[in-house]
């Protein structure tokens, strides 16, 4: 439970509120990591610019692929979720049901996996990849314009998920979510196989 003290709803005001709002139409709800996040609301509305323009770019269902590997790469709970329920916006509980266990075995393309493994080797070990981690993208047919966008999402989602676990911000259930769902996205059935580095549990 994070020691800080974060905004009600009742007290928003200004750009914190315009935040909350946000969340409440695309979530139904405003999460903790939300309200943590906007204590300091000008970096917050920076980052979601940012993250706005990589998704823009590199297509919403793309993005959201990138985001829920990434999150289970650095062990975010709080975007797994979160995303879980924003996904389903764009796909069948029965699909991201699939993805949430295991993404190598959930019908998706040979180049949604690359990208999705390209994803968590970046937020596993960095330092480990080499020019061959982005000629497997463009060798799927990913342009360089999107190899970058495929990079900047799962880097941006280091700086909201690690943050959030560092100021060991409450995590909170979306609401009507399936507890099969719920179960999926916070226990994928697989170790995650990072080509080159092995088995991450």
């Amino acid at each position: 439970m994070t020691i800080l003290k974060m905004t009600t709803e009742a007290e928003a005001t200004g750009l914190t509120a315009q935040i909350y709002d946000d969340d409440r139409r695309s979530l139904g709800y405003v999460p903790s990591h939300t309200k943590a996040m906007s204590l300091n609301p000008e970096a917050f509305l920076a980052w979601e610019s940012l993250t706005q323009a990589i998704s823009s770019s590199l297509g919403l269902r793309r993005y959201e692929l990138v985001t829920l590997a990434a999150a289970q790469a650095i062990g975010s709970s709080h975007c797994r979720l979160a995303h879980g329920k924003k996904t389903l916006s764009i796909m069948s509980e029965e699909e991201l049901l699939a993805i949430a266990r295991d993404f190598h075995d959930a019908g998706l393309s040979e180049a949604e996996v690359a990208m999705m493994d390209y994803a968590v080797k970046l937020c596993t070990d960095a330092a480990a990849m080499t020019d061959g981690d982005t000629q497997r993208l463009r060798d799927l047919g990913y342009s360089d314009r999107e190899i970058v966008d495929i990079t900047m999402a799962a880097a941006a989602r280091n700086f909201i998920s690690r943050s959030v676990l560092a100021m060991a911000v409450d995590l909170d259930v979306p609401r009507e979510m399936s507890e099969e769902l719920k179960s999926a996205l916070l226990t994928p059935l697989f170790p995650l196989k990072v080509p080159g580095l092995g088995s991450i549990t």
